[in-house]
């Protein structure tokens, strides 16, 4: 069941980057999007599945998330513009390590790509022995702060949702 919805979901991203609603265009998403469900399906679906009776508050979870990422979408759009136009100097930029913590893998995709969202931060790489995210970062001075900011975010935001 989660394969094909996972299926159908990617078909209508797909639809949705071609604007197009053209059967042929999402027989291709789905077609596409059925391909990469179940050639990635051992990376996806790691775990067993969560009850269907978690899913209505994962949902209700998942509008404090979306709120939460616009917030850091908006406080690094802030941060970026002050450097660029040389109202804040750019004085320690860096990579900092961010533990995976509890994160599961889809749950560190998905840290990664929020992360990736809001300008200034991106996710470099994953060090899956040392068990941490590589994260770039504008102001790396305070790495602990850096850390902690991210286990914030996740244990309030991300956990209930994804994990």
């Amino acid at each position: 069941m989660r394969v094909a919805l996972a299926a159908v979901l990617l078909a209508a991203v797909y639809a949705l980057a071609l604007a197009s609603t053209d059967p042929v265009d999402l027989a291709t998403g789905l077609v596409l999007g059925a391909a990469l469900v179940v050639g990635l399906r051992r990376h996806l679906f790691t775990g067993a599945p969560a009850p269907a009776s978690a899913l209505p508050r994962r949902l209700l979870r998942a509008l404090p998330l979306a709120a939460a990422v616009l917030r850091e979408i908006a406080v690094g759009t802030w941060q970026v513009t002050l450097v660029v136009l040389h109202l804040r100097p750019l004085r320690s930029p860096g990579i900092v390590a961010v533990p995976i913590g509890g994160r599961t893998r889809l749950g560190v995709a998905v840290t990664g790509l929020l992360t990736t969202l809001a300008p200034g931060e991106f996710l470099v790489d994953v060090d899956w022995r040392r068990g941490v995210m590589l994260v770039h970062v504008l102001d790396a001075s305070e790495p602990d702060a850096v850390r902690e900011r991210y286990a914030r975010f996740y244990e309030r935001y991300q956990r209930p949702v994804l994990p």
